[in-house]
């Protein structure tokens, strides 16, 4: 039978195949990632958590678990192997989203004070905007970054003393610099906060032992499974083994339902990936070519918010070079030549979220389909023909 939602479905693939994407929260998973995600799991409800599991949360709610409960542990332990940790981990988050709220249930009360990035400044939606479950459920105050972009680490410990937070949260969406977690630990331990790592964007280049581990500081840390670890969407939490009941009661039954055991299949597979040898040299490799790309756009003249990247991604920021455009306009007129950025809100931020002043470009996906250093020169010298002549067609316009 003819259906129009697998007409939709090639069309994406088409588009996925041909596009330039840069989007650096996303990827391209494994044909045995794909496998898993579509498998028959999908078929089984296993509320709860395997009879053995760790936290001492025990049990399923459900009859015919053997399968899926050996699944669920060894998708646990192979992300145990896959960070070097003995941490306790729980696999069934369906999103990092929802691994940050039930990781904020699991050791806050609402109205407690979180310090934390803004949006505006590279942090994400779940870090206390107001219009998220986070920012209505918590009392979000903001660290700074200072006149180049770097965190302000004097600000944070500033702050910290004065509001005595109960959790500090250091992890951005949009922060293209090694975060200091000792120093962040350090400062939450002084001031009596828990730490929690948000590490969605930078868990592959850390599995990859290409970038700090947050390991052995932070008391929580989450992350997606896409993005940098490229495998299929959804959502982790790690914690220290003293808080594990507190978490796993967090996510079942505060936060959600029955686990997704195809995606977690699908974050088993990811984690055996992410414990290669092959995975080690990816890392690396999206660290190059980042900075390749980079150091290409300043030597076009343009502004990068920080002067430069550590890792998966960096901030044009169009405020001087192109006053005219707006990140939107940017990311439209790509759209258009099958180059895939995102809009993006950069310090100090004068327009409105839908426009802003910056576009976010990463190369985690286009080093997965075999990008190297040159490569990423060349879409940079790309770019900014596009970008220029978009410029100067404005202004003729004006």
């Amino acid at each position: 039978m003819n259906s129009h939602v697998f007409d939709l479905i090639a069309q994406e693939e088409a588009r996925q195949r041909e596009n330039v994407e840069l989007i650096a929260s996303e990827n391209f998973v494994s044909e045995n990632v794909l496998r898993a995600v579509g498998s028959v799991l999908t078929n089984k409800y296993a509320e709860g958590y395997p009879a053995e599991h760790a936290s001492g949360n025990r049990g399923r709610y459900y009859g015919g678990c053997g399968v899926v409960d050996e699944l669920e542990e060894y998708c646990c332990q192979k992300w145990q192997e896959a960070f070097s940790t003995d941490y306790h981990v729980n696999v069934q988050p369906h999103s990092g989203s929802s691994a940050n709220l039930a990781a904020y249930m699991s050791v806050l009360k609402p109205g407690d004070t979180v310090l934390a990035m803004d949006l505006s400044n590279g942090g994400h939606l779940t870090h206390g905007s107001s219009v998220n479950f986070s920012g209505r459920l918590f009392n979000f105050v903001f660290y700074n970054v200072d006149e180049n972009g770097f965190i302000d680490y004097a600000d944070l410990e500033a702050k910290a003393e004065s509001l005595k937070p109960a959790l500090i949260l250091a992890g951005a969406s949009a922060y293209s610099r090694v975060i200091d977690f000792e120093r962040f630990g350090a400062v939450a331990k002084k001031v009596g906060a828990y730490f929690m790592v948000d590490m969605a964007h930078i868990a592959g280049l850390i599995a990859g032992g290409v970038h700090p581990s947050p390991f052995g500081v932070a008391d929580l840390i989450t992350t997606t499974t896409h993005k940098t670890l490229r495998g299929t969407r959804g959502g982790l939490i790690f914690c220290r083994p003293e808080l594990a009941k507190k978490v796993d009661s967090a996510v079942f039954p505060c936060c959600q339902g029955g686990p997704l055991m195809h995606v977690i299949a699908g974050k088993a597979v990811t984690a055996e990936e992410a414990c290669s040898p092959e995975f080690r040299d990816y890392a690396a490799q999206v660290i190059k070519n980042t900075k390749a790309m980079c150091d290409a756009f300043i030597r076009l003249g343009y502004e990068i918010v920080t002067g430069g990247t550590d890792n998966h991604l960096f901030l044009v920021n169009l405020t001087r070079t192109h006053p005219t455009l707006s990140g939107r306009d940017v990311q439209e007129e790509l759209d258009r030549h099958h180059i895939t950025v995102n809009k993006n809100c950069v310090p100090g931020e004068t327009r409105k979220p839908q426009l802003t002043s910056g576009v976010r470009i990463g190369c985690a996906a286009m080093t997965t389909k075999g990008w190297k250093e040159a490569d990423a020169v060349a879409c940079a010298e790309r770019i900014d023909r596009i970008v220029t002549a978009l410029a100067a067609k404005k202004a003729n316009e004006a």
